[in-house]
């Protein structure tokens, strides 16, 4: 007998607020974005993924940060095992680039236009959306990075 839409749809994870993905966060999220930066962070995202100027997991992120690639790196912080990916934090600061995390993984693979969760994404900028772009390089350059 064929599966049923509705347990389908039953087995999907439910929507979570900001204030409830925050519940799953990692000890290592810092500097984490606030609700409004985290919505701006998806929407460049989104506007990325559409030019193609997009980095996306950690093996490609760490690639092109080590070739010198500059733009906004976005870290998902409900990612286990954080050993994972704790050390793209480090070589963004040895390089100067802004980074900053999000609460959930799979908003930022949604984001990026894909139906897997993602832990890591780097945002390159483009002229399509530079003003969306500057807006969040701004922010996340502003927040207090971690001691």
């Amino acid at each position: 007998m064929a599966r049923d839409k509705p347990e389908a749809e039953a087995e999907a994870a439910p929507e979570r607020s900001y204030r409830e993905q925050l519940d799953f966060l990692n000890p290592i999220a810092q500097p984490l974005a606030s609700r409004k930066l985290t919505r701006k962070l998806y929407k460049c995202i989104r506007k990325a993924a559409k030019h193609k100027q997009i980095r996306r997991g950690v093996k490609e992120v760490q690639k092109f940060i080590n070739k010198g690639e500059k733009g906004i790196t976005v870290l998902a912080g409900d990612t286990l095992p954080i050993d994972v990916y704790c050390h793209i934090p480090i070589m963004c600061e040895d390089r100067s680039l802004p980074y900053a995390y999000v609460p959930s993984k799979s908003d930022l693979g949604a984001a990026a236009g894909s139906k897997r969760p993602t832990c890591v994404i780097m945002i390159k900028p483009h002229e399509e959306y530079q003003e969306a772009y500057d807006e969040c390089l701004e922010e996340v350059s502003s927040l207090p990075l971690p001691l």
